[in-house]
């Protein structure tokens, strides 16, 4: 999906915020005289007292929230109320400490640089991106299902504004198809979709029987595509509803997913990375090897146990776990169940203790995995349940991980009845919509405390 690239703007703006102040302060203190500027430490400290302050501010304002339709002279706007801020935080700090170690010429050298910086990076990075688009780089393609006047003008906005970078495939209805703009009926959205990779869907849901919109509901889901519906007289029930702006133009959006900003994705990637880290180095160096004898003591084959599972978006990885099982044929096939005969005496005892799951921590590192998220299933499995269990699929939207909210909640284990699933479908989906870095510290919380205090799903 070309277009879910465009993300990573705010990530680009924050780095290069935090480079202003870095420059502008260092800048500021070589434009002073060299009797009246402060001494390294000071402006060391200094320069870390910035970075924090700038952070706050940010992060008060919310000033990384990019629409991609955001136009420029809205990004500059949000620039400036988060400088005021800044300026007010610095200038209030210095006054009730009553620090006097930085000179007011430093000060006011380090604002006007930093607000010139700030502005022009702005400018830059909203003018590079158009232009990158303008040029047919980052687009999503899209299509409208429902042939109205808000569709209409939607389509109007799409042609006039090639610099946002959407390709308008056409729309689908069921009513005006001789209409030159519309592609196909309704019911030939699915397979137009699938054939030319569609990013988003916009969807005028009061041009549709309740059916269709049903339906197409759940094929986005099930499909991993984006859906959003335009405004029309009355309302449309459906909890998690988002709005974007386009122009003066209110856009309803399907599905809010946390984990799409990349400010909140990378977050939780350092957090993986030095979380597995820790763990690979600390506990993994020396309790693999005694693992490792115990299994290989137990029964004949091999100590890992490697297999393919859906990953995100459904891309396929190999998850590595510790072998619990006899070697067997249907090791790839067939889910433990409690009971199982496959199982070895040490793998009754890593599966009851969860320590079978511990090389995961490697797919964690390797960024196929992330410490808190959805479980992973078996290819087989991801096709099965999605046939049968609604909205299965959306759990896909993120990457799997170790444990989950629906491990510590009672979904972890044997999952061979519908229901079972429908239950874990329905946390995860909970998760992926309310993710916060609390609440994945909460779950590693309860996923160590049921370790010790013993889990009756577990097996």
């Amino acid at each position: 999906m070309p277009g879910l690239y465009s993300k990573y703007i705010k990530l680009i703006h924050s780095l290069g915020d935090l480079g202003a102040i870095a420059v502008s302060v260092t800048a500021a203190c070589l434009l002073v005289r060299e009797e009246t500027a402060p001494p390294m430490p000071v402006i060391l400290l200094f320069l870390l007292c910035s970075l924090a302050g700038w952070i706050i501010c940010t992060s008060l304002l919310d000033t990384y929230k990019f629409y991609r339709v955001t136009r420029r002279l809205k990004v500059l706007l949000t620039a400036l109320k988060a400088i005021t801020l800044y300026i007010i935080l610095v200038e209030a700090g210095f006054n009730i400490l009553k620090i006097d170690v930085i000179p007011r010429q430093v000060l006011v050298y380090h604002y006007l640089i930093l607000t010139g910086l700030i502005l022009f990076w702005r400018l830059a990075v909203s003018t590079a991106l158009r232009l990158y688009r303008l040029k047919g780089y980052n687009y999503r393609t899209v299509i409208i299902v429902g042939y109205s006047k808000v569709g209409q003008e939607l389509e109007r906005f799409f042609k006039n504004h090639p610099e946002y970078g959407y390709r308008f495939l056409g729309f689908f209805d069921d009513k005006a198809t001789a209409e030159p703009a519309v592609a196909g009926r309704v019911s030939e959205v699915e397979e137009f979709v699938l054939k030319h990779e569609i990013d988003e869907i916009y969807c005028c849901p009061f041009e549709l029987e309740k059916r269709q919109v049903i339906r197409l509901m759940e094929f986005v889901d099930n499909n991993l595509v984006r859906i959003k519906f335009l405004p029309e007289p009355g309302s449309f029930p459906y909890k998690k509803l988002k709005i974007d702006f386009y122009d003066m133009m209110p856009v309803l959006m399907l599905r809010s997913i946390p984990l799409d900003d990349v400010l909140n994705k990378a977050a939780k990637r350092t957090f993986d990375i030095f979380f597995s880290l820790f763990v690979i180095l600390f506990v993994l160096s020396w309790l693999l090897p005694v693992l490792a004898i115990l299994i290989k003591l137990d029964s004949r084959g091999p100590i890992f146990f490697k297999q393919e599972r859906s990953g995100i978006d459904n891309n396929i990885f190999r998850c590595w776990k510790l072998r619990t099982m006899y070697v067997n044929t249907d090791a790839h096939l067939q889910q433990a169940r409690r009971g199982d005969t496959r199982i070895t005496p040490v793998g009754a005892f890593l599966r009851k203790t969860s320590l079978d799951e511990l090389p995961q921590f490697f797919n964690v590192l390797f960024g196929q995995m992330s410490v808190v998220g959805p479980r992973p299933h078996m290819l087989r499995h991801t096709k099965e349940y999605a046939a049968v269990v609604d909205k299965f699929m959306v759990r896909h939207f993120i990457k799997p991980g170790i444990t989950g909210l629906s491990q510590v909640r009672g979904f972890r284990g044997d999952t061979t009845e519908v229901h079972q699933m429908k239950g874990r479908v329905k946390l995860d989906i909970f998760y992926l919509e309310n993710w916060t870095f609390l609440l994945d510290l909460k779950i590693i919380f309860y996923t160590v405390y049921n370790i010790f205090k013993g889990d009756e799903t577990a097996f």
